[in-house]
């Protein structure tokens, strides 16, 4: 699924093409994908240009004065600016054909994305409880140690849970708490505020660098242009059990945490 990286990538990539542009029409090939495409999207976006394309978590925003329409990539959406004249492929579900004769373009073979309606002035339930920002000034070692506090589930659990802090997925956890020396199985109650610290700086840490080099491509991601994200390539523990640790020579582990296969070194990680 992609990660908060894939989808920064994604609204950097399409921003320059969408924002100020008028949208002229919205065309519904397939209502169908997680929920049912409500009516309000096309009352919504019709006949007003974007003011903004922002991020939330892992769902991308197109604002206007009525409100925002909410998209979220689900497990193998992507989105693409093209020209009109581009044939459709399979799985090409709905366009905004915008006033410069382009259009956005989302493609989504499983269909667990989403295009939704937030009104302006409301929030929308799926956004309503998110937690903070994982580049915001407030989210440090303190916030983590304070929320942790009690917790008796492995911490890369309570890294993933989206009421703490948004966007941070199963193989960036992985990497953060790599990088920030925690073994993914210890209690989230049991780590101290300083290893917190070492992990809240981690994750702006990660986040940020696999940003800047396009995401990570698992399975189905590609950039709006099509490249596929390289970060995969600077992996240090996701995806290499059995392998030797980079920094310290011991073999990769692996362990079922949930439903999620974790990856850590038993020796660089306490």
């Amino acid at each position: 699924m992609p990660e908060l990286p894939e989808v920064e990538t994604t609204r950097r990539g399409i921003e320059p093409h969408v924002l100020g542009r008028v949208v002229r029409r919205v065309l519904l090939r397939e209502r169908r994908l997680r929920w049912p495409v409500p009516d309000t999207v096309t009352v919504g976006l019709i006949d007003l240009p974007v003011e903004r394309v922002r991020r939330r978590a892992k769902y991308l925003l197109l604002d206007n004065s009525r409100g925002s329409a909410i998209v979220h990539l689900g497990m193998s959406g992507s989105l693409r600016v093209l020209s009109s004249e581009v044939p459709l492929k399979l799985h090409d579900h709905w366009d905004l054909q915008l006033d410069d004769g382009r259009l956005l373009r989302y493609n989504d073979p499983r269909r667990f994305g989403c295009l939704l309606w937030q009104a302006a002035g409301e929030v929308h339930p799926l956004l309503a409880a998110l937690g903070p920002e994982p580049f915001d000034p407030g989210f440090d070692g303190g916030y983590l140690y304070a929320r942790a506090h009690g917790r008796s589930g492995p911490v890369k659990h309570f890294l993933m849970d989206q009421n703490i802090v948004v966007g941070v997925g199963n193989i960036y956890a992985a990497e953060a708490l790599f990088r920030a020396g925690i073994d993914p199985r210890r209690a989230a109650g049991k780590v101290s505020p300083a290893r917190y610290e070492a992990l809240a700086q981690a994750v702006k840490a990660i986040l940020g660098h696999a940003i800047e080099r396009g995401g990570t491509t698992l399975r189905d991601f590609l950039r709006p242009d099509g490249e596929p994200g390289y970060f995969e390539q600077e992996l240090q523990v996701y995806g290499r059990a059995g392998e030797p640790c980079r920094a310290c020579g011991a073999s990769i582990k692996s362990v079922r945490l949930g439903q999620r296969s974790s990856f850590y070194c038993g020796k660089c990680q306490r």
